[in-house]
């Protein structure tokens, strides 16, 4: 009953902290409709500049003079409308700020098709379909749909050398680059090339009630990567698709992950840190209220040997597995193709990582996995009311631990390897 208890009392309190965020984001978008001499609004629609919206036409000029007018308004909210009913041919584009108005929010109520062809992405060498940089204040929300028709790049990966002028790495759906107080709210993402969404070098973002959805036969398609980016919550949201759902990289903090979703995937990650020797920085990642269905691992800590740095305060709390593959690994001998693979003294320091109130199912054995290195080891691991058993009939859950060191109570399989 105490643990009962404890995780309606933590849910309820993480609830009331999303509504608040969710009420000003309402109360902001209500006070731009309703009361423009309080909160001065000028709209744009991206008809009124030659969008035509029939799927077939590249609409790409339309919304780069749309953008330019939107970015260039002075008022306090400038809105750029994409309407419902049609659907919008974009070739890859960037949107690029500093923008004017305190605000810029894109009402993304019709829906966006990427090419359907990797011809269609001609003369484009930054891998992106849809960029966003250097914009503050920008809000993409709606119920509309971005659709990165990614199955020709999962069917026909590029051998030997691209056509002149065109780009063989799948481009990333949405990429966000040196965004400041940013929001994506409520949209559906399909089927990108590569990853739906991208974030480097941001800062104060929220992204919550998204719709991430791929194969989960699908390669490379990351839900949400996270790199360098600091103060971001992913919220209430759900990922589908065919690698991590939500992966967080060199130079990230203050991230908070709360109720989502996540299956099929490759679950939550942090890392990989440390490729060929870098060093690199994840500290006060929070992952909390999360579901993990029949995914190929579940929460992780991936390091190279080799890198220098750290990721530290760290804690998974409240998650439910069920079915999952590895449902908690630490591993500080990452080297996935297992190839090349070195044998370093070198390696990035795991300390004060949290695993409380978790509980679930799983379908290989070894459900907890701390594989540490030798020489620098994992520092101050708490295990508290873990619990975790096989979904596999007559198969044991077992723990396993190399140079681990922490306390676990209330925990099953016990981790009597776990050093102090």
């Amino acid at each position: 009953m105490k643990k009962q208890r404890y995780v309606q009392k933590k849910t309820l309190t993480c609830k009331n902290v999303n509504f608040m965020q969710e009420f000003l984001f309402t109360v902001l978008m209500i006070l731009s409709v309703l009361t423009p001499g309080l909160s001065s609004t000028t709209t744009f629609n991206v008809l009124q500049y030659g969008a035509v919206g029939d799927g077939q036409t590249n609409d790409s000029p339309a919304f780069l003079k749309a953008w330019k007018d939107v970015c260039e308004s002075k008022s306090h909210i400038s809105r750029l409308i994409i309407p419902p009913k049609r659907t919008f041919l974009l070739k890859p584009v960037t949107f690029s700020g500093p923008c004017k108005s305190n605000y810029t929010y894109i009402q993304l109520s019709g829906n966006i098709v990427a090419p359907k062809t990797k011809s269609g992405y001609s003369g484009s060498h930054l891998n992106t379909w849809l960029g966003f940089s250097f914009i503050n204040g920008l809000i993409i929300s709606g119920r509309g749909t971005i659709d990165g028709r990614g199955s020709v790049w999962w069917q026909q990966p590029c051998l030997g050398n691209p056509l002149p002028g065109t780009t063989c790495r799948p481009p990333t759906a949405l990429t966000f680059n040196r965004c400041y107080r940013f929001q994506l709210k409520g949209y559906t993402s399909i089927n990108p090339a590569r990853s739906h969404i991208t974030l480097t070098s941001c800062k104060k973002g929220i992204i919550s009630n998204l719709h991430l959805i791929a194969p989960g036969t699908s390669p490379n398609t990351d839900g949400i990567d996270i790199s360098g980016s600091r103060s971001i919550q992913v919220l209430n949201s759900s990922i589908a698709t065919g690698d991590d759902c939500i992966a967080i990289s060199a130079g990230s903090s203050m991230i908070k992950i709360s109720g989502i979703t996540c299956g099929p995937g490759h679950g939550i990650s942090i890392g990989s840190l440390g490729t060929r020797g870098e060093t690199d920085i994840v500290e006060d990642v929070h992952v909390e209220n999360c579901t993990l269905t029949e995914t190929l691992t579940g929460v992780r800590i991936k390091t190279w040997q080799g890198g220098a740095g750290f990721a530290r305060r760290i804690s998974f709390e409240n998650i439910r597995f069920v079915r999952a593959n590895s449902p908690i690994i630490i591993d500080q001998f990452y080297c996935p193709n297992r190839n090349d693979c070195q044998n370093k003294t070198q390696a990035i320091k795991v300390s004060d990582v949290t695993y409380k109130g978790i509980v679930g199912t799983s379908l290989t054995d070894k459900v907890i996995n701390l594989s540490c290195d030798q020489n620098v080891g994992c520092s101050n691991l708490v295990f508290d009311h873990v619990y975790l058993t096989s979904a596999v009939s007559g198969q044991k859950a077992i723990s396993f631990c190399n140079n681990a060191h922490g306390t676990a109570t209330h925990t099953k399989p016990a981790l009597h390897c776990l050093l102090k």
